[in-house]
């Protein structure tokens, strides 16, 4: 906002009125600033370091108004921070570090303010190429894609990691004998109320339903149920309705996706329904499911030579009715993040090497690309801050 003042204004001003003036004007300004930063959120971005000339973690500046960005730092000498989680008190970043037999899980100070990160240790993966990591106060936990377990790790005080509580092996195998021919954890997530931690297994077509005791020193999971998926469906992610009564499942080797209600630990199916339109011949290979921030539309994205997302309104059922799929506009669109705001919803493209920026329209759910583009090698994680 420009304010110009010819010279006779100000020759009529009284010095009380000119104090009044000013004091709004210094107010005004600052108001303005605060707003400005108000808009302004980090977000966090995982990449694979094999494949392209990546630094690991990126952190960006982002304008939830605007979708503007500004990279403000990155890692060095990380291999494979594939995907990350960010502690409640957000001073501590912890990423899995996919790399065979040489795979390891990783902690670092983290600083909003100066964006930094600052490494604190690391520890084996007790299983190859973890591909999924959550925490809580107490622990991280981390599903181990090759090894077909979940790893269970305490923390220090300061945030670092402590030695390996748990281990969890899975056992069996599937109908698809290429992707499917041992176990394979592909996702941990929370229940709620912290009651239960679900893991995806991608190669036996199970959800493991697991009582979750943060407190306990040695096994705080303990197995309560498995449910059992389609055979060969290839469950990968799941997400919790924003009322904790239903959860939403996508399935990678045949693009379902399945609704379930949802009571302490129970699931129980409500519907399934897809997101290949009714003429895709192709490979299918979903990937990511998130839940608008107001609780009202999921969106799911499918790789494969689909390279689409869909977007679905909840209905107060829990189904799902399809509003919208379309291109993501690269290739490869693995994990998606919604930004805090609701206005923007963002993919990282694995294999096209950049994040492409969609506005959402809030009232329809439905996407619009805004040309903006992240360019970074082999995004594979979005974490915003808020």
């Amino acid at each position: 906002m420009l304010l110009t003042f010819e010279t006779p204004i100000f020759a009529a001003v009284k010095i009380p009125q000119m104090k009044h003036f000013f004091t709004f004007l210094l107010t005004f300004c600052l108001s303005q600033m605060a707003f400005s930063q108000d808009n302004k959120t980090k977000l966090l971005i995982g990449t694979y370091t094999n494949t392209c000339k990546s630094d690991g973690i990126y952190i960006y500046d982002f304008n939830t108004e605007t979708a503007d960005f500004k990279l403000k730092s990155s890692s060095k000498s990380i291999v494979n921070p594939s995907f990350l989680a960010l502690s409640s008190d957000k001073k501590t970043v912890y990423s899995v570090n996919e790399n065979g037999d040489a795979s390891a899980v990783s902690a670092f100070d983290y600083t909003s303010k100066t964006s930094s990160l600052k490494f604190k240790n690391a520890l084996p993966s007790e299983g190859n190429d973890p591909c999924h990591i959550i925490t809580d106060d107490k622990n991280v936990m981390i599903a181990n894609y090759s090894g077909g377990n979940i790893a269970v790790f305490g923390k220090n005080p300061d945030g670092s990691l402590s030695k390996v509580k748990q281990t969890i092996k899975h056992y069996g195998n599937s109908s698809n004998q290429q992707r499917q021919e041992k176990p394979h954890v592909h996702q941990l997530h929370f229940s709620p109320d912290k009651k239960y931690v679900l893991a995806t297994d991608l190669g036996t077509d199970f959800i493991h339903i697991y009582k979750y005791d943060q407190n306990r020193d040695d096994k705080p999971l303990e197995l309560y149920k498995v449910k059992k998926v389609k055979v060969g469906s290839g469950p990968r992610h799941l997400t919790f309705s924003n009322d904790g009564k239903f959860v939403y499942l996508v399935q990678e080797l045949t693009g379902l996706v399945s609704a379930f209600s949802y009571q302490d630990g129970e699931l129980n199916l409500l519907q399934e329904t897809s997101l290949l339109e009714k003429k895709f011949v192709g490979e299918t290979s979903a990937a990511d499911i998130h839940i608008s921030p107001d609780g009202i539309f999921l969106y799911a994205t499918n790789r494969g030579t689909a390279n689409t997302i869909s977007c679905f309104k909840i209905k107060e059922d829990g189904t799902l009715k399809l509003v919208q799929t379309i291109s993501t506009l690269g290739k490869g669109p693995r994990n998606f993040a919604i930004d805090p705001s609701g206005n923007f919803l963002l993919v990282a493209h694995q294999y096209s090497n950049e994040v492409v920026v969609f506005r959402r329209n809030k009232t329809k759910g439905t996407l619009t690309d805004t040309n903006q583009r992240i360019k970074v090698c082999s995004p594979v994680c979005l974490v915003f801050e808020n």
